[in-house]
């Protein structure tokens, strides 16, 4: 599919691409409380790993219905790459750094993925942003590198450890997608994506399951689902299908809402308290992003 210019693109489209957009963002900012629930009946690797294999299940069947051919040899590699980072990396990195840290500080620190998605992208394509574009970026990890070593009381912990590799593997897993997007369309990648890692989720899944207590409940069951249907699968689909209306820039800055959202999440859902420092860092986060979106080029 090509994306129109936004200056050529019908009101009813571009309306109708925000909104998708903005449903897809609204999904995303519930994954951090739906894996604090699924850690209620659920181990951190049988977590992962089902939720890895019920959204690769529900991928596989969207392929199979729509006939979608096998991908092209060069993109193999590239869909390895998303797999690794998107559909196994940060499921379990995030989940295991869940266990100990709170869904509000998480939100913070992985906060800064859309700007580690921007770093990895210009370097895989080879572009050169401004100098202004890397000292906005070197401010967004300033404010979370800072707000991770006062939260943890003058280091890095575990969890901070955890949420810092999600972030890179996501990162690398973001861009590499978006580079395939350029002639797949975005639904297949990620799809294709869940599929390649399904021998890596299954094992996940029997090993963990021999090894790991299981108390079923209902907040464990309905964030199960959440994360496997809509966090892992289905919110990409309408994000990619909104962005593909309205555009990249246009999209990305509906993503800047998304940390913001989930503080709200885990004030109101889970009844965790707010520091000072999180709503504030949170905001850095955003403002950098702005800044390295308008300096890019």
């Amino acid at each position: 599919m090509t994306i129109q210019d936004s200056a050529t693109r019908p009101p009813s489209i571009a309306l109708g691409g925000t909104a998708l957009a903005a449903v897809a963002v609204f999904s995303f900012s519930l994954s951090f409380p739906a894996t604090v629930w699924v850690l209620e009946g659920f181990g951190p690797w049988t977590a992962a790993g089902l939720r890895g294999v019920l959204a690769a299940l529900l991928a596989g069947g969207c392929l199979l219905v729509g006939r979608v051919p096998l991908p092209a040899r060069a993109d193999r590699l590239g869909l390895s790459v998303v797999a690794l980072g998107c559909a196994v990396g940060f499921p379990l990195l995030t989940t295991l750094a869940l266990q100990t840290s709170s869904a509000a500080h998480s939100a913070v620190v992985i906060g800064l993925l859309p700007l580690a998605t921007t770093v990895f992208s210009v370097v895989r394509t080879g572009e050169r942003p401004s100098r202004g574009f890397w000292c906005a970026s070197t401010a967004g990890a300033a404010v979370v590198l800072g707000f991770t070593v006062v939260q943890s009381g003058g280091g890095i912990g575990l969890a901070d450890g955890y949420l810092f590799a999600a972030l890179l593997v996501c990162a690398a897993g973001y861009a590499e997608g978006g580079r395939l997007a350029r002639h797949l369309p975005g639904w297949q990648v990620i799809a294709w994506g869940l599929v390649a890692a399904l021998p890596i989720t299954g094992a996940t899944t029997i090993l963990a399951l021999g090894a790991e207590p299981i108390h079923v409940n209902a907040h464990g069951v309905i964030g199960l689902f959440y994360l496997a249907v809509v966090s892992q699968f289905g919110g990409f689909v309408l994000w990619y299908r909104g962005m593909a209306a309205i555009g990249v820039p246009a999209a990305s800055q509906l993503q800047l809402a998304q940390p913001l959202l989930t503080l709200v999440w885990a004030v109101s859902i889970l009844d965790e308290r707010l520091s000072p420092a999180m709503p504030v860092a949170a905001l850095g986060v955003l403002a950098s992003i702005v800044v390295t979106q308008r300096t890019r080029s």
